[in-house]
């Protein structure tokens, strides 16, 4: 059963990146829609990034982890490189936990 579900899976992954360049040409979407895609997703990381960077029900909330994401949104948002982003955000979580706050 597992070995089905994993080859489900793999087909499906192969027909999702074969459908893109095949189909680029031949489906056009109206230009609405494409503006609800890009802040559907612009939506959905912000989402993602809220729910993992505040981890509700696990305890104490320290100033760190907050932090660092916040020093990781100024450059991402200021179209730093993604190394220089985690970097800087690791760095930053890292040295705030260093000096004794969680």
């Amino acid at each position: 059963m597992l070995a089905l579900a994993v080859a489900a899976l793999g087909a499906g992954t192969f027909a999702f990146r074969w459908a893109g360049p095949a189909l680029r040409n031949r489906i056009r979407f109206p230009d609405r829609a494409v503006r609800l895609l890009e802040i559907g997703a612009v939506v959905l990381l912000a989402a993602l990034a809220a729910v993992t960077t505040l981890p509700l029900g696990s305890g104490r909330i320290g100033p760190a982890l907050p932090a660092g994401v916040l020093v990781a949104g100024l450059l991402a948002w200021r179209r730093a490189p993604l190394p220089i982003v985690i970097a800087a955000a690791a760095a930053t979580t890292a040295l705030i936990r260093l000096f004794g706050e969680n």
